[in-house]
């Protein structure tokens, strides 16, 4: 791919963008907990300071990046229980320094071995579940792959084990964290839900509310589970002790005898059985590739479909944006090219999707049969039909598919000293998963098995995201690690369900077609085309540009407050790293550098 050079008399202020100073030094050689860091030795970012504070204490002391990952991301399931934690699952992006080399872990939930496609449809009216139904049950729960995902990326790539990584958490859990107002808000959001389950409001809804903003919030159930698993290792959790206790709780939900709020539906058990725990196995496919020039986009194949439809997009922009585009141009082929790439993606990406259509996705002339579709002066009308993978020419499909709204997630992105990257993303889907807390384990499962279509998306043509027996949901989680001239340049990741694929999509537009600062890129406002009528927009975007994109002939809908919440590091000359976190979103994130430039 060609990307252009910047626009020399492109306003930073004009685009929207609003960054915060870098933070200063903290004694010891520690950076101070901004959302940017710039220095070397290793560097990381969360969105959590605690979470990024305990990484960092272990790049300090001769971990290297998988090392950090691990105790950051446990970390995680203690302070941002209601995006990630070991009740869920994820896709862990490996750069081996070494060996040049990026490898993935597929540690994506799997659904029981009873799963048809029906799985989600009431028999008694032969219509699907509304969403909150099947969300808040049993029937939404796929197996946990994120402790597999740590232990074998600990035997394989870390220096530590899996027992050194889950010691902090745990002591994290023991004593407890501050309550921000983000953490109090994501209870209040989920209180109804949360109220219907005993185990589930004694952690997070003392004395029947949400905990106050200032209060410290301890897990000592969570904690003793991390110990637990340090000790007698993750057998206990897929065929052990917390098996047990998992599969009961998705087959017999613990209810409350006087719940604390009302919920409309009726709470419903899953089938998920302690064979379908210990039968759990992860899988390690080869990264999605796309080549542009001196750039090389490595990505998360199937079930994720984040790689294929970032690649897709850059490609698209690439084919069809002149080379004299405006920032209005750019921004409208972004748009654009989002559509398209989610419109293949509905129609063609699943868990089963073969490598070889996998490969025509992502390739450069796969991308101009789509682009001939884009007109530089007016936009597509939306929803735009998917591409026939059998055409010759610039044809489209006749069917279309859904368009998927955002969920909660988590991301984190590590380097080390020598030059190792791990950017991972893991999830339990929804903010506050399906609402229940395992008893006496502490931590909430996940729903990902809602990400699963239903009910037939495609007309006629196959579904490739209809439930089925053991199969993963397709994901749109898109961890991206990002070479220049064959060495590392940037790696980056973000939460947000279906607008994760375009706001790492755009945060890369905005570093590298738009000549933004890595700063600059990830606190620009933003905006989500994923083949809607509306696009989804932060407010500040509509604002600053949505004058000139209506004039083409697109399309808003209600404003957002927020679109995901990234994390990335950008590899500078002579070693050196740029960490960069939200500086506001999701109330803002945390990056460290070891040895912080002076």
């Amino acid at each position: 791919m060609r990307f252009l050079p910047a626009l020399t008399a492109l306003s930073l202020t004009t685009l929207g963008v609003a960054v915060a100073a870098p933070p200063a030094s903290a004694g010891g050689g520690a950076a101070a907990l901004g959302p940017t860091a710039s220095g070397y030795g290793g560097a990381i970012a969360t969105v959590d300071p605690t979470a990024t504070a305990v990484g960092l204490d272990v790049l300090r002391h001769g971990g290297n990046a998988v090392d950090a990952a691990i105790a950051a991301a446990a970390t995680l399931g203690v302070t941002e229980p209601f995006s990630a934690g070991i009740g869920g699952g994820g896709f862990f992006v490996y750069y081996d320094a070494k060996r040049r080399s990026v490898s993935t872990i597929d540690g994506r939930e799997t659904g029981p071995a009873t799963m048809t496609e029906k799985y989600f449809i009431d028999p008694a009216d032969g219509l699907p579940y509304d969403f909150a139904e099947a969300r808040v049950s049993g029937l939404s729960v796929g197996v946990p792959g994120t402790l597999a995902t740590w232990e074998a990326a600990a035997r394989k790539w870390g220096t530590r084990s899996l027992a050194a990584g889950l010691r902090p958490a745990a002591d994290v859990a023991s004593r407890g964290f501050p309550v921000d107002a983000t953490f109090r808000q994501q209870v209040t959001d989920n209180a109804a839900a949360f109220g219907q389950f005993d185990s589930t409001r004694e952690i997070y809804l003392p004395g029947g509310a949400p905990p106050a903003v200032g209060t410290t919030l301890r897990n000592p159930d969570l904690a003793d589970t991390y110990r637990l698993i340090a000790r007698k290792g993750t057998g206990e959790f897929y065929r052990g002790a917390i098996a047990d206790d998992l599969v009961s709780t998705v087959q017999d939900p613990p209810v409350a005898d006087v719940p604390t709020g009302t919920w409309a539906y009726p709470i419903r058990p899953g089938e998920l059985t302690k064979a379908d725990l210990a039968r759990y196995q992860l899988r390690f496919p080869s990264p999605t590739r796309s080549d542009y020039e001196n750039l090389t986009v490595y990505g998360m194949n199937t079930p994720s479909s984040g790689g294929i439809a970032v690649s897709e997009a850059l490609n698209i922009i690439e084919k069809g944006l002149p080379a004299s585009a405006t920032a209005t141009d750019k921004l409208h082929y972004y748009l654009e090219a989002s559509a398209l790439a989610f419109a293949d993606r509905n129609r063609h990406v699943g868990a089963y999707t073969s490598q070889q259509v996998v490969k025509q996705l992502v390739s450069d002339s796969w991308a101009a049969k789509r682009a001939c579709q884009i007109d530089p002066a007016k936009a597509l009308v939306k929803p735009v039909p998917p591409g026939d993978l059998t055409a010759s020419g610039c044809t489209p499909a006749a069917v279309g598919g859904p368009t998927e709204q955002g969920q909660s997630t988590t991301n984190l992105t590590v380097a080390d000293r020598w030059g190792n990257i791990v950017e991972y993303t893991f999830t339990i889907e929804q903010t506050g998963g399906n609402a229940m807390v395992v008893p006496g384990r502490g931590f909430l499962l996940n729903n990902e098995l809602t990400d699963f279509n239903f009910a037939p998306t495609q007309g006629t043509a196959a579904d490739p995201n209809l439930p089925g027996p053991g199969k993963r949901p397709r994901s749109s989680m898109s961890p991206t690690i990002v070479l220049k001239d064959g060495k590392p340049f940037l790696a980056l990741g973000s939460p947000g369900g279906a607008t994760i694929i375009t706001t790492v999509l755009q945060v890369l537009l905005n570093r590298v077609e738009l000549g933004m600062t890595l700063p600059e890129a990830m606190a620009a406002p933003r905006a989500s085309q994923r083949n809607s009528a509306g696009i989804q927009a932060e407010a500040a975007f509509r604002t600053l540009h949505g004058p000139e994109l209506i004039a083409r002939g697109h399309t808003f809908g209600p404003d957002v407050a927020e679109l995901g919440a990234a994390t990335a590091i950008e590899f500078t000359r002579r070693g050196g790293y740029i960490a960069s976190a939200e500086p506001t979103r999701r109330g803002g994130g945390a990056a460290a550098v070891v040895h912080p430039k002076r």
